[in-house]
This record gives structure tokens, C-alpha cells and sequence, in this order.
């Protein structure tokens, strides 16, 4: 039985641009970049000095946060991000397990193929943010529109995962239950579920993370939660309150990061 040799000394890996008078004027090009880069911001030092003293009032109002002034918007945020988050992941996860395996190049027909990649690279192309603004101005202020938007940015991330997952299964194993005379929906329960369900559950606990964590980016632009109280408390100059939500974001992010952590080694 033969043995597999190593290379035991390291080998310097060959140049990309193999003239050395290239490599330097590439070099020289991009540093005279930079400094035209950097010499066109516009650095308004005056706002500088006052954003210094904003970020010194924050920190303060952050080492002395107050829980109990604002509790009641706070408790409010909390609970519309908590409900935003849980419903979100969800209908995302019901809507990406379809898209995912009609995404899959294996298991679906062409135009099927086609199609769901579509939805996956229009969920995938556009930001939460971005995704949020638009749903605000279409629905108004509020929590729906988080809703909305989470279910969206959770479609393109599970259902691109999945799909992936679905086309590097083991075919032997399909194959085997395709010769008994099984049909599609047999061959997807019985050769491809197996196979892709213990990641599809690690996965969406890693999205129902992402998922609380955007809730908190999202108010900010109207999108109700947790946010939308911070934007509130920040533009009334409340830093202590402010400091107050965000050690809650921290703690409930910690929290659920362990726990999913801990959850997704046992299930895998």
C-alpha cells in the first residue's frame, strides 16, 4: 500500500503578476490610491470635538444605566422584538423548507430550479434594512413590517443553506430508495430528510439568533421592537436609558447565543 508524501518544506507560493516592474507599479498605484482616498474625506474637526463629548455623556449614561424611568417603553420594545423574532423565524422556516428543495438542483425540475433561485438571490441581494425601509413606507410604523421583513431575509438564508445541503447528500442512499419504485415524495422522507434535518434544525436556531439581532437594527428605522424604543431614547438625549436597552440586547443576545450553541451540538 502506497503512502501519500508531503512536502516537509514550505514553498514560497508563485506571484500573481510574475514581472517584478509590474508588481511594483501596482504596488506604487494602489498606495497613491490610498492617499488620494484618504486626503478627499472631509473631516470637519469641530464636529469631531462635539461628537467626543456626545460619545463621553453615552458612556456615562451606559456604566449608569436606568431601567426603571422608561420600563414600560422598554418592556413594550422587548416583547414586540421577542414576538417579531419567534414569528418571523417561523413562517420563514415553513416557506424555506418548499423554496429550498425546489432550489436543489437534484430534486426538482429545471424551471422549478430556476425559479426558486430566483426568489433565494432577490431575498439574498437585498439588506434587512433596506428590506424594512420599504415595508414602513408601505405598511406604516410598526411591528408588522419587522414581521414582515425578518420572514424575507430568513427565506434567502435558510432556504439557499438547504438547498445547498439538499445537491451534496449522499445519491447512494437516494438512489437505493429511487430502485425500490419509490416516488418523489418518498425518496425526499425517507433518502434527503434524514440526511439534511439535523442541520436545517441548527441552522434555524442560528436564524432565530440573526433574527433578534436584526429586530433591534430594524426599529431604528420604524419597524417596531426593541429598536425603535433605543432610536427613541437616543434622539431625547436619554443615554442612561439608552445604556439600559442596550445591556438588555447584550444580555438576551448572550443568552440565547450559549443556549442555541449548547442546543445545536446535542441535536448534531
Amino acid at each position: 500500500m502506497s503512502t501519500a508524501s508531503y512536502p516537509t518544506t514550505w514553498r514560497r507560493p508563485p506571484q500573481i503578476v510574475t514581472d517584478r516592474r509590474w508588481r511594483i507599479a501596482l504596488q506604487v498605484g494602489i498606495l497613491v490610491y490610498l492617499v488620494l482616498a484618504i486626503g478627499s474625506v472631509e473631516v470637519n474637526w469641530a464636529r469631531v470635538a462635539d461628537g467626543l463629548e456626545r460619545g463621553q455623556r453615552f458612556v456615562a449614561g451606559f456604566l449608569q444605566p436606568d431601567f426603571t424611568s422608561r420600563w414600560n417603553e422598554i418592556s413594550r420594545g422587548l416583547v414586540e422584538s421577542l414576538t417579531m423574532t419567534l414569528t418571523s423565524t417561523v413562517v420563514g422556516i415553513l416557506v424555506s423548507i418548499p423554496i429550498g428543495i425546489g432550489a436543489a438542483r437534484n430534486m426538482a425540475p429545471r424551471a422549478v430550479y430556476l425559479f426558486c433561485r430566483g426568489i433565494i438571490a432577490v431575498s439574498r441581494a437585498l439588506q434587512e434594512i433596506i428590506i424594512a425601509i420599504f415595508l414602513v413606507a408601505m405598511f406604516g410604523f410598526g411591528p408588522f413590517a419587522g414581521f414582515l421583513t425578518l420572514s424575507f431575509a430568513t427565506i434567502g438564508f435558510l432556504a439557499k443553506l438547504l438547498a445547498d445541503d439538499i445537491e451534496e447528500i449522499d445519491e447512494a442512499q437516494a438512489e437505493a430508495i429511487r430502485s425500490t419504485g419509490a416516488s418523489w415524495w418518498q425518496a425526499l422522507n425517507y433518502a434527503v430528510q434524514p440526511q439534511v434535518m439535523p442541520r436545517l434544525i441548527g441552522l434555524s436556531l442560528y436564524r432565530l439568533d440573526i433574527n433578534f439581532r436584526e429586530s433591534a437594527v430594524i426599529g431604528i428605522v420604524g419597524a417596531g421592537g426593541i429598536g425603535a424604543t433605543l432610536n427613541t431614547a437616543m434622539d431625547r438625549y436619554e443615554y442612561d436609558s439608552a445604556g439600559a436597552i442596550l445591556l438588555i440586547i447584550i444580555g438576551i443576545v448572550m443568552v440565547a447565543e450559549y443556549s442555541s450553541s449548547h442546543l445545536r451540538k446535542y441535536l448534531q
